[in-house]
């Protein structure tokens, strides 16, 4: 289970989240994110995150490559996003 509390600015949209992120929740939190960004800078607060599957890792990488901000990022949530990282690059040279 997940929760999302909103602070708005004028420039930039903060989502703070906290619980369980997994798989089966990404639709809701896109549709979460499509629905509070409104056209501003998207900031996703991590610090009450909790536990988080691989599904929901790639879909942090994929927010922060397409310029979220992902903060307070727990130092495990950002190790797996640098990890997939490192092994996508990898495998780009290898193929």
């Amino acid at each position: 289970m997940w929760k999302a509390n909103r602070l708005d600015s004028t420039e930039l949209v903060v989502l703070i989240l906290s619980g369980r992120l997994e798989g089966q929740q990404l639709q809701q939190l896109r549709e979460s994110f499509a629905r509070d960004a409104e056209g501003k800078r998207l900031v996703l607060d991590l610090k009450e995150v909790r536990l988080v599957d691989q599904s929901v890792i790639t879909f942090l990488a994929e927010c922060e490559a397409s310029g979220t901000w992902l903060r307070n990022c727990p130092g495990y949530i950002r190790d797996w996003i640098d990890a997939g990282k490192s092994s996508g690059a990898a495998e780009s040279e290898v193929t």
